[in-house]
């Protein structure tokens, strides 16, 4: 029954034969949500609420691989994408566990320093899940926006020599390219997770640099935070830059650092901004985790990507009922939509199986990093 459904589906979607049946994938997410999840969906067992919250995730994967899937027979493309769904909700299960605020993880905080952002919005939460804190915030007189950003990459520099389970959390204004509140750039905030000394990230050639330690870099023990606008595209510069450091110096990446971004690709984030600036993202955090009782024993990625993610859903959107049960979503405010995004390190068999469902050639060289939603 399946097969027949999504054979229909495709035969709507492609109702000529020869070239024009292949699927484009849609560069925009309704178009894809309306054209090619029905040719999905009904070959996955997971339950509504995940797809949902994959959705996204697998658009941007399909995106990555276009000109690859658009070569496929409209079929095996559809295979293709449910098996991709398929590898997205496995690497979401195994990175479940994963610690964000749990004993013995250090935290290190970043705020923006003109609003009524406070130290405890972060300190608070680290304390009630035995996390030590540090936390960074320009609001004395005799301090500057360049030396609490040199203050706050070496903190960073000094948790990942140190080898310490840390957390980052950067709360504020931001852009594709940079910490906006700070003028940190994402170069720069690459150097210091690589462990660079400062000159490194302001153009200093990798031969320049002392050379790189023989052993592998794992940062896969560092959690990134980011709640600022543009945060998934900050935060996917940010991994591609860790990893062509890597390379360029010849160091040897055995895990880059799981990066939660509390807005999806080109969104800008909102804060509730009476009293005091708190971005959405952070906010509900804070409900879940803090506020609310009883509490985890810890914040898992599990918690974030179901718990936090599934309350942000209803920005900007309004859910459809039959009787008390909600059986979908309306859009009603694209702008106000941020679905927060979380990205894992893959390992080299991660890689290998993605080749696999891709049907790509073996040296086909893929990111270190997936979005799993």
């Amino acid at each position: 029954m399946r097969a027949c459904l999504v054979a229909a589906a495709i035969a709507a979607a492609c109702p000529t034969a020869g070239a024009a049946d292949r699927l484009a994938m849609p560069e925009d997410f309704t178009t894809f949500q309306r054209d090619i999840s029905p040719l999905v969906t009904p070959q996955l067992d997971l339950p509504a609420k995940t797809f949902v919250q994959i959705e996204p995730a697998l658009h941007h994967l399909a995106l990555q691989h276009a000109a690859h899937l658009a070569s496929l027979p409209a079929p095996d493309t559809a295979r293709t994408l449910a098996a991709l769904a398929r590898f997205i909700d496995r690497q979401r299960a195994a990175a479940g566990p994963r610690p964000v605020f749990a004993p013995g993880r250090d935290v290190i905080g970043l705020l923006d320093p003109d609003r009524g952002l406070d130290p405890k919005e972060i300190g608070a939460i680290a304390a009630a899940y035995g996390c030590a804190a540090t936390i960074f915030k320009r609001d004395a007189a005799d301090e500057t926006i360049a030396g609490v950003a040199d203050d706050f990459l070496a903190a960073i520099r000094a948790a990942v020599t140190a080898g310490r389970p840390t957390t980052i959390v950067v709360l504020g204004h931001g852009l594709p390219t940079e910490i906006q509140s700070y003028g940190i750039r994402f170069e720069r905030l690459a150097a210091a997770l690589v462990g660079d000394p400062p000159d490194a990230a302001r153009g200093a050639s990798p031969a320049a640099v002392a050379p790189p330690p023989a052993t592998p870099l794992d940062l896969g023990r560092i959690v990134l935070v980011c709640d600022d606008c543009f945060s998934a595209d900050f935060l996917i510069n940010l991994q591609d830059a860790i990893e062509r450091r890597c390379r360029d110096r010849g160091r040897p990446l055995a895990a880059l650092p799981v990066c939660i971004a509390g807005t999806n690709r080109g969104r800008v984030g909102f804060a509730d901004v009476r009293g005091k600036f708190v971005p959405h993202f952070w906010k509900d955090v804070v409900e879940l985790c803090f506020i609310r009782r009883p509490r985890p024993a810890e914040v898992v990625l599990r918690t974030i990507f179901e718990n936090v993610d599934h309350m942000m859903y209803g920005y900007g959107r309004t859910p459809i009922f039959a009787g008390t049960k909600v059986t979908g979503w309306r859009l009603v405010d694209p702008a106000a939509v941020q679905d927060p995004v979380t990205f894992v390190p893959l390992d080299a068999a991660a890689r290998d199986e993605l080749r696999d469902i891709l049907t790509l050639p073996a040296g086909t060289v893929l990111p270190g990093w997936l979005d799993i939603g």
